[in-house]
């Protein structure tokens, strides 16, 4: 069931910068859940609400967010945004960039299985 949950117009440009300017987290775990890797199709950089979102799952309402060291000084505004989403039946799964170099393997496991809950 694809869930449509609406967005501000002006995020559609900045998602498009960030799909061009990937961190590396990020491009080392988009080459691994891309084309449907996971038995789910993820999209990068996806605004819903006020947000946008690292990667998502419209299918299944599963977002997947890559936390660097910025979002060690934003844990409220972090929860507040995820909560919003989560009112609208979104899914979270968050990551750490060192968990992804350090444990792709394990990363990937916990997406796959999260998908498996979401199905």
């Amino acid at each position: 069931m694809q869930r449509l949950i609406p967005y501000r117009r002006d995020l559609k440009e900045r998602a498009q910068e960030l799909r061009k300017n990937m961190t590396l987290a990020e491009l080392t775990l988009w080459d691994k859940i891309r084309r449907k890797a996971t038995g789910a199709e993820f999209h990068r950089q996806v605004p819903l609400l006020d947000y946008i979102v690292d990667f998502y799952c419209h299918e299944i309402g599963l977002a997947i967010e890559l936390d660097g060291s910025i979002h060690e000084n934003q844990i409220i505004e972090d929860g507040l945004r995820q909560g919003r989403l989560e009112e609208k039946g979104v899914h979270f799964l968050r990551f750490t960039n060192e968990e992804v170099f350090k444990d792709i393997d394990d990363v990937i496991i916990a997406i796959e299985d999260r998908i498996e809950e979401c199905l």
